[in-house]
């Protein structure tokens, strides 16, 4: 079978990944809606807009599955079981934050777009979730997992970018804020759970730097992928970075504009910067 999962090894102490931008699309999505609808829900070029980093020597993951077949920045228990024509004996979430995505249709298995339109018109059967999981999400965080580790072997610490991309006005169905207009980038550390708050301090200052409006934990806090790999007493430091689209694509053909380039030299930069930061050295 072919690997949904792209992985490019690294020497330095930074590691990125990419779960959401992914577009092959499996014969056995069967989803109602049609592709370019679908494709709304893809973090859509961001894989493009770091694909610098390998040569700089930063650890690379990619999921090449669609965000709306799994979502693998969310934990397996976030099923949505009103979907499963023949019911679920796994675990499922009860923790608030998660009980409000899977509400809003965006658990593990999406029940709907960002504009709440339903991806199936059929219930899902439990095996085709349970190989979903096996083929798409247990690969990816092992690999992001054996990236981390890698680094903190190497270095003595790692740091993580969790990158994703936003749309410039938050949808009625993706976050519990719809019609927020979204700064140009949102930086989450789960509150300081998952990085040093300074190391994500310096993250905001280095992009305000550069010219852009930076939000800290609000709308976005970071999910499963730096919840599940972030431990900053333990010298691992997981950070979500979130861009705005309206940086460096249309948001309704998908096409980058002329933004493009100048925001992934901005990305590089603090890319570079990051690769020059020891965060055992920061106040």
């Amino acid at each position: 079978m072919t690997s949904l999962v792209r992985t490019l090894a690294g020497s330095a102490s930074l590691v990125l990944d990419s779960p959401h931008s992914g577009v092959n699309y499996p014969e056995d999505f069967r989803s109602r809606l049609p592709l370019h609808v679908l494709r709304r829900a893809e973090d859509t070029h961001v894989e493009k807009l770091y694909d610098f980093a390998p040569a700089l020597g930063v650890a690379w993951v990619e999921a090449l599955f669609p965000r709306s077949y799994l979502d693998a920045n969310r934990n397996v228990t976030e099923i949505d079981v009103d979907m499963i024509e023949d019911g679920w004996d796994g675990a499922t979430a009860t923790e608030p934050v998660a009980l409000a995505k899977v509400r809003l249709g965006k658990g593990l298995i999406w029940r709907c777009t960002d504009e709440g339109e339903p991806l199936y018109d059929r219930k899902l059967r439990a095996e085709e979730v349970r190989g979903r999981i096996e083929r798409c999400w247990q690969p990816y965080h092992q690999a992001v997992a054996a990236a981390i580790a890698a680094a903190h072997a190497r270095h003595g610490y790692s740091i993580h970018l969790n990158c994703h991309s936003m749309p410039a006005i938050s949808s009625a169905y993706s976050t519990d804020f719809p019609g927020l207009v979204h700064a140009d980038f949102v930086i989450g550390d789960r509150d300081g759970s998952t990085a040093s708050p300074a190391l994500s301090q310096r993250v905001c200052e280095v992009l305000r730097g550069l010219g852009y409006s930076v939000a800290y934990n609000h709308p976005y806090k970071g999910v499963e992928l730096v919840r599940r790999y972030g431990d900053p007493a333990a010298q691992r430091h997981s950070i979500q970075v979130e861009v705005n689209r309206k940086l460096y694509m249309d948001e309704e053909t998908l096409a980058p504009h002329e933004g493009f380039a100048r925001l992934k030299g901005h990305l590089q930069e603090l890319v570079q910067q990051l690769l020059a930061t020891d965060p055992r050295k920061l106040a």
